[in-house]
């Protein structure tokens, strides 16, 4: 088979698969359900072009780290082809963990189990099938290669799934802020003591890389209504599967159903539930939600159809703590009003925060390279006064409570 595929990508236009391991994997079930995860969860309520994937992504970030490559050796460091090879991978399987709509799972129906270590169950049953060709690569995703700049261009301040998904949200969601110049970004690169450097000509792209992660993170990544519609799909899980452990029937999918029956937390997680994880994408969650919109429980039936037809809860955002009465009034509210009970309630009434930090500067520092051998962070190389701002974090509270009246014949 011709495995040296191009793909059309609307970001880089052609892309070229490197290699016939990267083209297999690509292949594979485990990677090809990438498509039916949508890369921004429930973002395209807000930006309805947001409809990419994680698919998208992770051939857009091996395109860049091709780039990366090419230029590094240009500027003769050494990266062994095995060492490439292993990048190639390293990149392409960083999200392969993730589940529906990217992070509710994380926070409802699996027990603190991350996306990142579901990613590397993966690599290593992954590993089993290629006969050992992955070794050096699932070494450099959990940091532990000796070439701590190879680690760094898969996890870290500039890495490059930050460097496409800042570029590919910001292109399918129209928000112009986020557009950086990645290939600029690429071209200074360069490496000093094994680690990552920025030429000092770059300052100005690193700048703008920065500033365009905070405002992304506060325009689209934060945005209020991505984020309440975040919070019912995770409420819906949660009432759904504590329905199903008080013996309701529910209609899901076999995958669905899979999580709903078992608890799983990562002491649990086999390669019997890696298996069905690979089965659960975005599809199972909505058609389970499309029946579940009409179910008897006043809960489970409003969550669902709040969602199905993007009838949200109201959301205040506010720079200080939510005051307890304010949620209290509008928990007892809804008592009154439905005659439900308070945990009912607050299915619809809660509060969070959200922070928002565009640098930060104790984890993996962005260092800019003089011409004089000079290297210095850059936040103290930026002559931007708003830099050190950014590198603070920023914390804002919300409350969620439902606009009018709730249905309540299902």
């Amino acid at each position: 088979m011709n495995k040296l595929k191009i793909l059309n990508d609307p970001i880089y236009g052609f892309i070229t698969i490197p290699n016939s391991l990267i083209f297999d994997l690509i292949q594979h079930r485990y990677f090809q359900r990438l498509r039916r995860i949508t890369q921004m969860g429930m973002s395209y309520l807000v930006y309805p072009g947001a409809h990419h994937t994680r698919f998208h992504h992770a051939i857009g970030c091996v395109h860049l780290m091709q780039q990366v490559v090419n230029v590094l050796r240009f500027k003769g460091v050494t990266i062994s082809e095995e060492e490439e090879n292993a990048l190639y991978a390293a990149i392409l399987l960083h999200d392969i963990g993730h589940g529906p709509f990217s992070h509710a799972m994380e926070h409802s129906i699996v027990n603190n189990v991350s996306h990142e270590e579901i990613s590397l169950f993966f690599m290593e049953r992954l590993n089993e099938e290629f006969n050992g060709n992955l070794t050096l690569a699932i070494k450099i995703f959990k940091g532990d290669y000796h070439r701590n700049f190879l680690c760094q261009l898969i996890s870290g301040q500039l890495d490059m799934d930050r460097a496409d998904y800042l570029k590919r949200d910001s292109f399918y969601t129209g928000v112009a802020e986020g557009n950086i110049n990645s290939e600029r970004l690429i071209t200074m690169l360069n490496v000093v003591d094994d680690e990552l450097v920025i030429e000092e000509k770059g300052i100005y792209s690193v700048e703008k890389f920065i500033v365009a992660r905070r405002l992304m993170y506060w325009q689209v990544y934060l945005h209020k209504t991505g984020l309440v519609a975040e919070q019912l799909l995770i409420r819906v899980l949660k009432r759904a599967k504590e329905l199903h452990d008080n013996g309701r029937k529910l209609f899901a999918s076999k995958a669905l159903m899979y999580f709903l029956n078992n608890k799983i937390s990562i002491e649990e997680f086999n390669n019997e539930t890696l298996e069905v994880f690979s089965k659960l994408d975005d599809y199972d969650i909505i058609s389970a939600m499309k029946h579940w919109q009409d179910d008897d429980d006043f809960v489970l039936s409003n969550l669902s159809e709040m969602i199905i037809n993007r009838n949200l809860l109201r959301i205040k955002v506010k720079k200080k703590k939510i005051k307890k009465e304010n949620l209290e009034s509008h928990i007892n509210e809804l008592v009154s009003n439905y005659q439900i009970s308070r945990a009912e309630a607050k299915y619809f009434v809660f509060t969070g925060s959200i922070s928002n930090q565009a640098y930060q500067l104790k984890h993996n520092r962005i260092n800019i390279l003089y011409k004089s051998g000079k290297i210095a962070d850059i936040v103290k190389a930026s002559d931007q006064l708003n830099l050190k701002a950014l590198s603070k974090p920023v914390t804002k509270y919300y409350l969620c409570y439902p606009k009018e009246y709730l249905s309540l014949s299902h």
